[in-house]
C-alpha cells in the first residue's frame, strides 16, 4: 500500500499526488470528516456485526479517505491500478471512490466553494457573490470515449476539436474563480445554446459585466451588461482601433482559460473520461471546480 504518511510530510509529493499543499489538505481534511461522520449517523442500514468488526480497514483515517479521493481526481488511475495501490479488491475501489466523491463534494459545498448550478434570482446572484463585478464566460470541453449508439455519436463530436467531446460553459471571475457552471452536454451543442438552457445571463445583475467571444454572438440583442469582441465583417476587415479593443478585451479574458487549465491539473478532467455511471461527468466537473476554487482561496484573498 501507499505510503500515505510519506506524501503528507512533503509538500511536494503531496501536491504532486493531490493537487494540494500540507495546509489546505489540513484545512480540507476537517471538513470532510465532520461530513463522513454524518454520512456514517445517517446511515440507517441495519448491521450485522458492530462497526470495526471483520478484516481490518485498509483506509482507516479521515487523512487516507481524504487522500484516496484526491489523489484518484488527481492522478486518474484505472480500478485495477488504484485497487493494487492501495492494496483492495477492484470493486471496494470502485465503490469507496463513488462514496468518497460524494463526501467530497458536500465538503466543498460546506467550505462554498462549489461553483452555482442554477440562478433563481438576482439577488440571490449579489448575495452569493457580492464582490463580483464582472463574469467571463467560456466553453471548456473534456474528451469522451467514442459512444456506441449512433445517435449519441452525433451529439457528442465536436466540430471544433474533431473528436467526441463532454462540454460545460464555466463564469470565471478575474481573479479565476470559477462561479458558474452549466450541466454537461455533448459536444456538439453550441455554446451559446447551451448557456441559452442554462438561463444564467438573465439572473445576473446589470451591473455586472458579462464577458464573452464570439461563440455567445446574439448574447448583446438579449441584455444590457453583455461585453463581446469585435466580428470581423463578411468581406471587410477590422479597423486598426478594433483589431486594438479585441486585442486588450482578449488580454482581460484570458483568466477564464487559466481558471479551465486550473481546474484539469486534474487527470480525472483532462484524461478521456471512461466512466459508466449517468451523470458522473458531471459530478466529476463540479468536484473539480471546487477544488480549483479551494486552492486559489488557500492560496490568495478571496476573489
Amino acid at each position: 500500500m501507499l505510503n500515505i504518511q510519506r506524501a503528507l510530510e512533503n509538500d511536494r509529493l503531496l501536491r504532486a499526488l493531490t493537487g494540494l499543499n500540507r495546509q489546505a489538505f489540513d484545512e480540507l481534511c476537517e471538513v470532510f470528516g465532520h461530513v463522513y461522520q454524518e454520512t456514517l449517523q445517517s446511515d440507517f442500514k441495519p448491521r450485522k456485526r458492530a462497526r470495526g468488526g471483520g478484516r481490518k480497514a485498509r483506509l482507516q483515517s479521515v487523512e487516507s479517505k481524504l487522500f484516496f479521493i484526491l489523489f484518484y481526481f488527481k492522478c486518474y488511475p484505472r480500478f485495477d491500478v488504484l485497487s493494487f495501490l492501495f492494496d483492495l479488491e477492484r470493486g471496494r475501489a470502485n465503490r469507496w471512490m463513488h462514496r468518497l466523491q460524494a463526501i467530497l463534494e458536500t465538503a466543498l459545498g460546506k467550505k462554498m466553494v462549489l461553483p452555482e448550478r442554477k440562478l433563481e434570482s438576482m439577488e440571490q446572484f449579489l448575495d452569493r457573490f457580492p464582490a463580483v463585478k464582472e463574469v467571463i464566460l467560456d466553453g471548456t470541453e473534456r474528451p469522451v470515449q467514442r459512444p456506441k449508439d449512433a445517435e449519441k455519436q452525433k451529439e457528442y463530436y465536436s466540430g471544433k476539436k474533431k473528436r467526441h467531446t463532454g462540454k460545460h460553459i464555466t463564469g470565471s471571475t478575474r481573479k479565476k474563480r470559477v462561479i458558474l457552471l452549466t450541466k454537461a452536454s455533448g459536444g456538439k451543442m453550441h455554446d451559446k445554446r447551451q448557456l441559452d438552457a442554462a438561463d444564467l445571463v438573465g439572473k445576473i445583475p446589470d451591473e455586472v459585466s458579462v464577458e464573452g467571444d464570439l461563440g455567445f454572438q446574439g448574447l448583446q440583442n438579449e441584455f444590457v451588461n453583455i461585453h463581446l469582441p469585435h466580428k470581423k465583417p463578411r468581406g471587410k476587415e477590422l479597423s486598426a482601433a478594433q483589431k486594438q479593443e479585441n486585442k486588450t478585451f482578449s488580454s482581460q479574458r484570458v483568466v477564464c482559460e487559466h481558471a479551465h487549465a486550473g481546474i484539469k491539473r486534474y487527470g480525472a478532467l483532462a484524461a478521456i473520461y471512461r466512466n459508466r455511471v449517468p451523470d458522473f461527468d458531471d459530478h466529476l466537473m463540479l468536484t473539480a471546480a471546487g477544488l480549483w476554487n479551494f486552492y486559489l482561496e488557500a492560496a490568495y484573498s478571496r476573489y
